[in-house]
C-alpha cells in the first residue's frame, strides 16, 4: 500500500494541505485528478497505457484512501481494497466512466496484461526474496490445508442448502466448486467445458450458472479476508501478522535501494512469466502454476544468482507499493460485474455461497494448524485464495487482509488448488448428475 493510506490521519482537524494521497499533497492531487477528470470528459484522454494508468492510478488512489479512513470499512471489510473495486465497478454499473475509459482500462487490464504484469512481480519476488530453507518447510505442508478447505466448503455448503431446501448435488457442483475453482480461465471456463461433455449443454449455458456463484463467492473472501484481519488484531495468538508459521518469518530484504535494481527485477519477473508460458505449451498446467515451481525450483536448489533475488525483492516491492490500489480498480472495471452480483443474489443463494467461502476458510485455518501454520494466514491462503477469483481475486484478499507477502502462498491455492477442482468436477459430476 502507499505510504498515504498508512500515514494520513482520518481527522477533520487536519488542514487540508497537510493531508496525502499517494504521498502527493492534497492540493496537487487534486490539480492531478481535475486534469484527469477534464481529458476524460472531453473525450481527450490519451489511449492505450498512458489514459488507462492515469485513469486507474488516481481513482484507485483516492478511493483506496477513503476506503482506508472509513469507520468499520477500514478494519472489517477490507478497507480501502474493498472500496477500489467495487467502487470502480459501481462506476461502470452506473455509466459514470465514458466509455471509451471503460473499454481502455479493460483492454490494459486484459489485452495489455496489466494484470500478468503485476502477479509476475509479485510471485517472482516474494519466491527470490524468501529464504530456500523457510519455503521448503512452509510448501510441504501446504497441501493438506488446501484439501480441508475443498472438504469443508461442500460439507457447510451442503448443511445450509439442506436448511434452506437446497439439495446438496446443485449445493456442491452449480456453487461450491466453481467457486472453489481458481477464477474464470482456470476455473469456471474449462469447468463449463467439463460440464457440457458430461452434462450436454452448450458451456455457455454453464458458464452462465457458474459466474454469478464465482463473483458473489470472491466478494464474500473480501470480507472475510477483512474480518479475519480486525480478529487478528484482537487475537494475536491466531495470527503471525504475515508470516506462515511460527518460528518461521518470511522477512523483507533490507539492502539499499538501487535504481538499476528495480530494472534488473523487471526483466526477470517477465523472464519466469514467459518460461512459464513455454512450459504451458508442454505440460497441462496452468502457466502460472508452472512459474512458481519453476522459481522456487530454482530458488530451492540455489541456481539465481544472490543479486538477482535481491534486485526481484525490490521490484516486487515497487509494484505493490505504487500500484496495488490502481489494479484493484482495474479489477473493478475489468472483471467485476456488478449486474452479475445483484442478480444471484436471493437469500438462499447468498447463504449457500457464504457457507462455502466460510467453510473454505474454516477448514483450512483448522488443518493449518494441525500441521503447524498460523490458522488465520493458513485461512486466508489455502482457504479465501481459493474461493475467490484467481489471480484478480488474490490481489484483493489478501490487499484486504493486509498480507500481500502471502502472493506465493496465495497462488498456489488459486493455480495447483484450481487444477484439484478441475480433476475433482470430471469425477463428481458423473457420480450426482449421470
Amino acid at each position: 500500500m502507499s505510504d498515504s493510506t498508512s500515514s494520513a490521519t482520518a481527522s477533520a482537524t487536519v488542514p487540508a494541505s497537510s493531508l496525502r494521497i499517494f504521498n502527493i499533497p492534497l492540493p496537487v492531487f487534486a490539480v492531478v485528478a481535475v486534469v484527469m477528470a477534464i481529458a476524460m470528459y472531453m473525450g481527450v484522454l490519451p489511449t492505450g497505457m498512458i489514459g488507462a494508468l492515469l485513469v486507474m492510478m488516481v481513482i484507485g488512489e483516492l478511493l483506496g484512501f477513503i476506503g482506508d479512513h472509513m469507520p468499520i470499512v477500514k478494519t472489517y471489510l477490507g478497507g480501502g481494497a474493498i472500496l477500489a473495486i467495487f467502487g470502480a465497478a459501481t462506476m461502470v454499473y452506473f455509466n459514470v466512466l465514458p466509455e471509451t475509459v471503460t473499454t481502455g482500462v479493460t483492454s490494459f487490464m486484459k489485452g495489455g496484461g496489466f494484470l500478468n504484469f503485476y502477479i509476475a512481480a509479485l510471485i517472482t519476488g516474494s519466491i527470490l526474496g524468501m529464504d530456500s530453507k523457510i519455503l521448503v518447510k512452509v510448501g510441504t505442508r501446504f497441501a493438506l490445508p488446501l484439501l480441508a478447505a475443498v472438504l469443508f466448503a461442500c460439507l457447510f455448503a451442503i448443511a445450509v442448502g439442506m436448511v434452506m431446501g437446497f439439495s446438496p448435488q446443485d449445493a456442491v457442483v452449480v456453487i461450491t466448486l466453481p467457486i472453489m475453482g481458481g477464477g474464470m480461465g482456470a476455473g469456471a471456463v474449462p469447468m463449463s467445458q467439463i460440464y457440457e461433455q458430461l452434462l450436454g449443454q452448450p458451456a455457455s449455458y454453464y458458464i452462465s450458472i457458474l459466474v454469478p456463484a464465482l463473483a458473489l463467492g470472491n466478494v464474500f473472501a473480501i470480507i472475510i479476508a477483512g474480518l479475519l484481519n480486525g480478529l487478528a488484531n484482537r487475537m494475536p495468538s491466531l495470527s503471525g501478522n504475515g508470516q506462515m508459521m511460527p518460528g518461521v518469518e518470511i522477512e523483507e530484504k533490507t539492502t539499499p535501494v538501487d535504481i538499476s535494481k528495480l530494472g534488473i527485477g523487471l526483466v526477470i519477473a517477465l523472464s519466469f512469466f514467459t518460461a512459464g508460458q513455454i512450459l504451458g505449451e508442454f505440460i497441462p498446467l496452468h502457466p502460472y502454476a508452472l512459474m512458481i515451481v519453476l522459481v522456487a525450483a530454482m530458488k530451492i536448489t540455489n541456481l539465481v544468482p544472490e543479486f538477482i533475488n535481491d534486485a526481484a525483492a525490490h521490484w516486487f516491492r515497487f509494484v505493490a507499493k505504487n500500484w496495488t490500489f490502481a489494479l484493484l480498480f482495474g479489477i473493478g472495471i475489468a472483471y467485476t460485474d456488478l449486474g452479475q452480483v445483484i442478480d444471484a443474489i436471493s437469500i438462499t443463494y447468498v447463504m449457500i455461497v457464504f457457507a462455502v467461502v466460510a467453510g473454505a476458510a474454516f477448514g483450512a485455518g483448522l488443518l493449518g494448524k494441525l500441521v503447524g501454520f498460523y490458522p488465520i494466514e493458513a485461512a486466508i491462503t489455502a482457504g479465501l485464495c481459493m474461493a475467490n477469483m484467481g489471480g484478480t481475486g488474490d490481489v484483493a484478499v489478501l490487499s484486504a487482509a493486509k498480507r500481500m507477502q502471502l502472493m506465493p502462498f496465495a497462488q498456489i491455492s488459486s493455480r495447483l488448488g484450481g487444477a484439484l477442482i478441475l480433476l475433482i468436477s470430471s469425477l463428481v459430476v458423473p457420480m450426482f448428475f449421470t
